[in-house]
């Protein structure tokens, strides 16, 4: 077993619900407030985790009670927190709003993620993984760091650019494997991105600009594959019936990353996400939405045998 190693955000979501959302200035009661441990960062470590990978966290949370909590959930999945440093203030937080009709408004105060730096990632950590996940929730100069390090190193880099945001133009030979949305497609390329066809537009323009691989997600659509090698496949989705989406794209890349990590060839392996991500479609929450790597092989040997 390989190992995948994370450097990205740890944040904890603080979920309040409401019938309504407020109108500028009117204050209403709230139905609960959850304290959810999130960031992209750690819900792809978790995903990773608990689809079977040998998964290492490099990142910061605060020296606030909420810090203890989230290193303690990586550990409780099965994430190892040696390298995620702790930051005098805040850890990050999510403040998220969510309506009775299922909408939902968020503030990101960036906290600790925002005070990560390069001299923050050690290097034996990179020297060590096989696979290194990168996200957009902290801050360019670290993912810049890591890419450029990853590659004298021989570490294969996977990047989600969430939230979606340029980057430069030498920086995209540096990265193996990039997995987008649409959105995060038509940001990068300029291409909007509502089909199939569509996506095989942006993902062609971004192999041109040197990515090795790239994935476009599509949500109940599937996904796309492109490989700079000529390699190019489509996975459907599976059917499922959401119940909420939060963290999905998190734990498709994570299960993704886990599979490529233990050997398995690429069309399988996105086989193994997309399944990954339907089940957590159907639970609510992020990392608790996430499921264990049991229960993404009894859905794909379900599916074989309905098929």
């Amino acid at each position: 077993m390989n190992r995948v190693l994370v450097v990205g955000s740890i944040n904890m979501d603080l979920v309040n619900h409401v019938d309504e959302f407020p109108l500028p200035g009117e204050t209403i009661h709230g139905r609960g407030v959850d304290y959810l441990p999130g960031g992209k960062g750690a819900n792809q470590a978790v995903a990773a985790a608990r689809a079977g990978g040998d998964v290492r966290m490099v990142g910061a949370v605060g020296d606030d009670t909420f810090g203890q909590q989230l290193l303690a959930s990586l550990r409780n999945s099965g994430v190892g927190t040696e390298s995620v440093a702790v930051k005098q203030g805040t850890s990050g937080l999510a403040f998220i709003t969510v309506s009775g009709s299922g909408e939902n408004q968020i503030i990101l105060s960036a906290g600790s993620n925002g005070r990560l730096t390069p001299e923050d990632v050690p290097a034996e950590r990179l020297a060590s993984a096989d696979w290194v996940l990168l996200q957009n929730e902290i801050p360019w100069a670290v993912n810049r760091h890591v890419l450029e390090q990853c590659r004298g190193l021989g570490a294969k880099v996977m990047y989600n650019p969430a939230p979606a945001r340029p980057i430069e133009a030498d920086a995209y030979p540096l990265i193996d494997v990039i997995v987008v949305n649409e959105t995060e497609a038509e940001t990068l390329t300029g291409i909007e991105v509502g089909n199939r066809e569509d996506a095989e537009a942006a993902a062609r323009e971004l192999l041109r600009r040197g990515v090795r691989c790239v994935i476009v997600t599509l949500g109940a659509k599937g996904s796309l594959c492109l490989g700079g090698e000529g390699e190019s496949f489509f996975t459907p989705a599976f059917s499922v019936t959401p119940v909420d989406t939060t963290a999905a794209g998190d734990t498709f890349i994570g299960a993704f990353a886990a599979a490529c990590a233990n050997g398995t060839p690429s069309s399988e392996a996105l086989r193994f996400a997309s399944a990954a991500a339907a089940l957590a479609v159907g639970r609510k929450g992020a990392q608790s939405s996430i499921p264990e790597r049991g229960d993404i092989v009894r859905l794909l040997e379900a599916d074989a045998a309905a098929n």
